[in-house]
């Protein structure tokens, strides 16, 4: 070896070594990026989830003010108890109660009363149409507070609160904490959250008509798309000819994953409402609105999912002897049911939870009660998120961010029975 080339190796060597180390620098700077990326990721959705459970978490539960009333035959009739005003009884004798003195006007006893819920008078009215011998005694009814009054009750209003601020008084504010220090105030599960639909009063109003609602949307979007995504990606992808007009509509598909769902909505107000004339704010045009924009799904997921079935299963079930339909049915398709599935829950999930073209198909509205079929007037969780958000009333707010629990729940169910699926059906190949 001469002495030019026992200098000239350790110089290469040293280079090899800088630009390993360069190397494993890069690449441990590009794992820090990832972790931090995937920190940032899940930074921003515990940020977003505390701040919905901090906001609706309180909907789920309500108070309810147990009171003693006087059933007064004098006031009461018994054919009729739905004719009687219960909550000025009831206000009046709270007030007598507490000894507080109304004014020829009534004005307290008013005051009073805007602390309970109208369902208040159908509570009294149910118990005196089904037991018309208690008129004359004393009966203990559990009375639902306000709207306020709950809030109050939740901490979410104090009398620190500046009175232009606040919808109570700070006599009824007093009304209510002796109420409470008398033991009368009892806290319970908000069972009308999911077992009353819309309502003009937040303390009444739940999500029972909107879910059943997204539900029958999503019975008619199943029905509909997912037959046709799969019948459609089974053909494009297994029996028609690989030519330029198969290549096209393979574009346009994928470009229909892509266009905004807005525009669906406007096809759907163009073609259902306004052409078909099928019922406005139905589950039916919804379901139809969003069978169009699951199918590009669908087809992508499905047709994927056949491309990854071995050549070898369709070679070797052709050297048996079966027909290319029996291949594909009996052999291929089966194998990428895992995957179809899959594309198909996805897609539902996504479609449960589109907001813009329901909106355009009048699912805006209000609609009070529960639907019970596929042609009557609806609402859905989107379009009631998004009606509750923009409502005056504050108790409306908390109920806002408690059926985005509620959406998010269904939304990640429905996630999950498509990886459980897919890891329960999955061939590893």
């Amino acid at each position: 070896m001469t002495e030019a080339t026992s200098t000239i190796a350790p110089a290469r060597a040293d280079r090899l070594k800088a630009g390993l180390k360069g190397r494993y620098a890069r690449e441990r700077r590009f794992k820090l990026y990832g972790i931090l990326a995937v920190s940032v990721a899940i930074g921003f959705l515990v940020l977003l989830l505390g701040r919905i459970i901090e906001q609706g978490h309180t909907a789920f539960y309500a108070h309810e003010v147990t009171l003693p009333v006087y059933m007064d035959p004098a006031r009461i009739d018994a054919s009729y108890p739905q004719g009687t005003n219960f909550e000025l009884l009831v206000a009046e004798q709270e007030l007598v109660r507490l000894g507080v003195t109304d004014d020829a006007e009534g004005t307290k006893a008013n005051a009073m009363r805007s602390l309970f819920s109208s369902e208040l008078k159908y509570r009294a009215a149910d118990i005196i149409r089904a037991r018309p011998h208690l008129i004359g005694h004393t009966v203990t009814i559990p009375a639902p507070t306000s709207d306020e009054a709950d809030l109050y009750y939740k901490g979410e209003i104090s009398i620190e609160t500046p009175a232009d601020q606040r919808r109570l008084s700070d006599e009824q504010i007093g009304w209510l904490d002796r109420m409470k220090a008398d033991g009368a105030v009892r806290t319970h599960f908000n069972t009308a959250l999911f077992t009353k639909g819309d309502s003009t009063e937040p303390e009444l109003a739940g999500v029972l008509g909107a879910l059943v609602g997204s539900a029958l949307m999503l019975m008619v979007t199943a029905i509909i798309a997912i037959p046709i995504g799969i019948g459609a990606a089974v053909y494009l992808e297994e029996f028609s000819a690989k030519n330029r007009l198969t290549d096209l509509i393979e574009v346009n598909i994928n470009n229909l994953a892509a266009v905004p769902s807005i525009v669906y909505g406007l096809l759907g107000v163009a073609v259902f409402i306004n052409w078909a004339h099928l019922p406005r704010s139905s589950p039916i045009v919804g379901g139809l609105v969003l069978a169009l924009m699951a199918l590009p799904t669908i087809i992508i997921a499905t047709r994927s999912s056949l491309k990854a079935v071995p050549p070898s299963i369709r070679e070797a079930a052709l050297a048996m002897g079966a027909s290319r339909t029996q291949t594909v049915f009996q052999h291929v398709l089966p194998l990428a049911m895992p995957g179809v599935m899959t594309g198909s829950i996805i897609s539902m999930a996504h479609a449960l939870g589109e907001t813009a073209p329901l909106l355009l198909i009048g699912m805006v509205s209000f609609v009070p009660g529960v639907p019970h079929s596929i042609a009557e007037p609806t609402g859905a969780l989107p379009s009631l998120v998004y009606i509750w958000e923009n409502a005056s009333e504050r108790a409306f707010h908390e109920r806002t961010a408690a059926a985005i629990l509620v959406l998010l729940t269904f939304m990640i169910v429905m996630n999950a029975a498509a990886i459980v699926l897919r890891r329960r059906f999955e061939r590893r190949w």
